[in-house]
């Protein structure tokens, strides 16, 4: 039998913490997600990209936590956080560059697709292992308490990665140190093939934070305006000393793994046919229009800005020019390359390449 959906909570909304315009930049951010999310799977799809890790469906897990984050805050992600690198103010030409490994690519093709970061914009890059950054987040929030820094961490992980053990480290250091970070975890429903149930006999992943002596929340992750309020009241708490905060966001990944997996040789269609019916952009859309936010004419502006923007980014990057071995291999490695280095730089440059 499949597993059941899990049940959304009630909505926690409140209108009186965030403004119309800051709702409407939400609204606008999970759509350019959404086109993005798309653009990329289509270029996949052409072999013109790798493999991709999709995020559609959890906008508003996602877009919203990271719009609560202040600008001296941190950030750290697993690889499908893309709407909340968006917020940080990383631009969709660069996001484009990594997946090309082009040569603006910040990261310099040394990471996975999906795999984001900017020390201007202090975002750290995940790692490949799932949940092996978790502890890097706590002691860069135990480190700003250790200096005094009035500044929260925000650090993302899907419910597989609350199986890992460097989950359980992160949680019970921060916990012990009163660490100023907030975990919110994508609880979408499944770790690749694997459904919540087999992972955990907890009631919910959210009661797990009370084993390390801090709260842990459960909110609609489906919910854009939830998610936000919540994310909002656990960094302002992290920030004034707090302590730190676990929240679960009930949402659920509608397709693939990634580019690599089949859902239909594990999941029974019937249940994403069901959360399809709940498309956190649809519910945010709705929500505007009811508070005369949004109407038709701006919603059509915004569907043509977005798609437009990432157009002109995906065909820009593209024509890029990749970045060449010896930039891969070579730099940053020392500060002054060592003969035995410079001679096999040599070898290269004078090679096929």
């Amino acid at each position: 039998m499949p597993p059941k959906a899990p049940k959304s909570p009630k909505s926690t909304k409140t209108s009186n913490q965030i403004g119309s315009n800051d709702l409407l930049q939400i609204y606008r951010t999970m759509l350019l997600t959404r086109a993005f999310d798309n653009k990329v799977l289509s270029l996949q799809r052409q072999g013109r990209l790798g493999a991709y890790i999709s995020c559609t469906g959890e906008e508003a897990a996602i877009v919203p936590s990271a719009y609560a984050l202040k600008k001296d805050d941190w950030m750290f992600t697993s690889y499908r956080e893309v709407g909340a690198h968006i917020v940080r103010g990383l631009s969709i030409e660069l996001m484009f560059a990594q997946l090309f490994g082009n040569s603006t690519d910040l990261l310099k093709g040394r990471q996975m697709s999906n795999s984001w970061g900017s020390r201007d914009l202090n975002i750290v890059p995940t790692a490949a292992p799932i949940g092996a950054y978790l502890p890097v987040a706590v002691g860069l929030a135990m480190g700003a308490n250790i200096k005094k820094k009035e500044l929260a961490v925000l650090a993302y992980m899907g419910d597989g990665g609350t199986s890992a053990s460097d989950f359980h480290a992160a949680m019970n250091f921060a916990g012990v140190f009163r660490a100023p970070i907030v975990f919110i975890c994508r609880n979408n429903g499944w770790a690749i093939s694997l459904p919540v149930s087999r992972q955990s006999a907890s009631k919910t992943l959210a009661i797990k934070a009370r084993a390390y002596g801090f709260e842990g929340i459960r909110v609609d992750g489906n919910d854009a305006v939830a998610v936000y309020e919540a994310t909002r009241v656990a960094l302002e708490k992290a920030r004034s000393g707090g302590g730190p905060t676990f929240i679960e966001a009930l949402t659920y990944r509608i397709g693939a793994h990634s580019t690599a997996d089949d859902p239909s040789k594990y999941r029974d269609p019937k249940e994403t046919e069901v959360w399809a019916q709940k498309d956190p952009i649809a519910i945010m859309k709705k929500y505007l229009a009811g508070r005369k936010i949004l109407d038709d004419k701006t919603d059509k502006s915004l569907l043509l800005e977005v798609s437009d923007i990432v157009s002109k980014a995906a065909k820009a990057q593209e024509e890029i020019p990749l970045l060449q071995p010896e930039k891969l291999t070579f730099d940053d490695v020392f500060a002054e390359l060592p003969p035995f280095l410079l001679e096999q730089r040599d070898e290269l440059l004078l090679s096929k390449w």
